[in-house]
């Protein structure tokens, strides 16, 4: 979809024009463009029949007007809007267009106190290009597909060229996330992913791609990585993408996603209900591949390793078993007492390897780890835990203004007696009780003293119907906060 800014006064015809409006003091107000469009929408807005609330959408047909049609889009109460108000008003808008099955579209800009005028156009690009996004891959007829949007124009009068730019490669980079996950498990294997990273260096000769196979996982000692992968049927692959964007700068960041390319949870096999998700087991991995892409298409000052330790959890003759111990690359023992606990295993080979090899200033994993945090939060926020209270509130920060909101969760010492265990130095799996903040002390026993934050983004990975900009069930959770957090959040550390 081509995304372009154009001025008010040169203003070409298009199959609809976008016209918000604000409620202020109670009376339903056209944000913008109203020189325009006055004549043809202060009748119905004084006739009640548009109230302006957020998310509210009326098509209207002008006779008199370039646009054949307008969409009325209610912003709600002017005092009230919120970046992620904004995002989910224009996904209404843009769902009212597809479901005309329009193709351009224009949209009326507008000036708020709360926001630069390169804010808005941000939010306003960002929400289309999200929500424009459908997945048809497995669709084979052509009446079932969508074509979606091929144009969007931006009416303001401010130089907002560049910013434009920035959230279409941002949003491109969440929908390249979102590929990832939508595939089948027997299309995004391991193999795949390595592919899929290795495409990244085309992108940017700031990026560089490793992968180790299983030959190489067992030389390497990864353990715990190895005992999840001894079934699988696929080649498992230890991924390490490095982008170098700032090469005077000793400042180092590791972000570690899980990738879990399909999980039967094991010998402790999932029921088939539970099963029928878990290709999206990986969407922490695609979600640290994304952040890459993001980072690199838009060449931010930061040096960033992301590592993926991918693998199909499977069953068959060298299954891991529970009862067993197992070692992992940091030379810390395992009972496994679950096999369905396999993501938290792979993680701490992954962190345990960065700790060692990358000494980075700081960690930052992701994984749909767990159905507590979903349980927790729905699927609206993803449970935050860190072993540092600044590092925790940056990425707070950054999760409130980039849309994938987070919430802080308790990790202290209290929970430490949970992952004992009487054979080995801890067990990977423990009671339902606390089984959330379970998983994140177990994962910080591998990170020493290492600034890290492990975000378990289960509820909002993956969902069960659409929502706002989120018109498939994945949704590339993760991508748009790292983003935001290496462009604006990493030098507050």
């Amino acid at each position: 979809m081509e995304i372009t800014l154009e001025k008010k006064e040169n203003q070409k015809a298009s199959d609809a024009l976008i016209v918000p409006c604000f409620i202020e003091d109670g009376t339903c107000m056209i944000a913008a463009c109203d020189g325009l469009v006055s004549e043809e929408v202060n009748p119905i807005i004084d006739l009640g029949d548009f109230k302006g609330k957020l998310k509210e959408t009326s098509l209207i047909y002008t006779r008199d007007l370039k646009e054949k049609r307008l969409i009325l889009l209610g912003l709600g109460e002017k005092k009230k809007l919120t970046k992620e108000s904004l995002r989910r008003a224009v996904a209404s808008a843009t769902k009212c267009a597809l479901a005309k099955s329009l193709k351009d579209v224009s949209i009326c800009s507008f000036s708020h106190s709360k926001f630069k005028d390169e804010e808005v156009c941000y939010l306003l690009a960002e929400s289309f290009c999200l929500t424009n996004y459908s997945y048809n891959n497995y669709r084979s007829k052509k009446e079932l597909k969508e074509d979606g949007l091929k144009s969007v124009r931006i009416l303001a009068d401010c130089k907002c060229n560049d910013t434009i730019k920035e959230a279409k490669l941002v949003a491109e980079s969440v929908n390249y996330s979102r590929d990832l996950v939508n595939g089948n498990a027997d299309d995004i294997t391991p193999k795949y992913l390595v592919e899929s990273a290795k495409s990244l260096e085309k992108l940017s000769k700031k990026i560089k791609v490793e992968a180790f196979d299983r030959s190489e996982i067992e030389k390497q000692k990864l353990g715990l990585f190895e005992a999840v992968a001894k079934s699988s049927p696929t080649e498992p692959y230890f991924i390490i993408v490095s982008y170098k964007g700032n090469p005077n700068s000793d400042d180092h960041s590791v972000i570690v996603g899980k990738g879990i390319t399909y999980d039967t949870g094991g010998l402790s096999l999932k029921p088939t209900s539970g099963m029928v998700i878990m290709k999206c087991d990986m969407g922490g991995g695609a979600a640290v591949l994304g952040a890459i892409r993001a980072i690199a298409a838009l060449d931010l000052k930061v040096n960033v390793t992301a590592i993926v330790a991918a693998t199909e959890n499977s069953i068959g003759k060298n299954s891991f078993k529970p009862g067993d111990v197992y070692t992992g690359y940091s030379g810390t023992t395992v009972e496994i007492t679950n096999t369905d606990a396999e993501g938290r295993l792979a993680l701490a080979d992954s962190l345990s390897y960065a700790v060692k090899n990358l000494k980075p200033n700081r960690i930052i994993d992701l994984a749909t780890l767990t159905g507590a945090a979903e349980v927790a939060l729905g699927s609206c926020k993803s449970a935050l835990f860190s072993n540092t209270k600044k590092f925790a509130n940056a990425i707070y920060a950054a999760g409130e203004s980039s849309g994938d909101r987070v919430w802080e969760m308790p990790l202290d010492d209290d929970y430490k007696d949970l992952i004992s265990s009487s054979i080995a130095d801890i067990r990977n799996s423990g009671s339902r009780a606390g089984s959330l903040s379970f998983s994140a002390m177990f994962l910080k026993e591998f990170v020493e003293e290492t600034p890290w934050a492990h975000l378990d983004i289960a509820g909002p990975a993956f969902l069960e119907s659409p929502r706002d900009y989120h018109r498939s069930s994945a949704t590339g959770a993760g991508v748009r906060l790292l983003y935001e957090f290496f462009k604006n959040h990493v030098t507050d550390l």
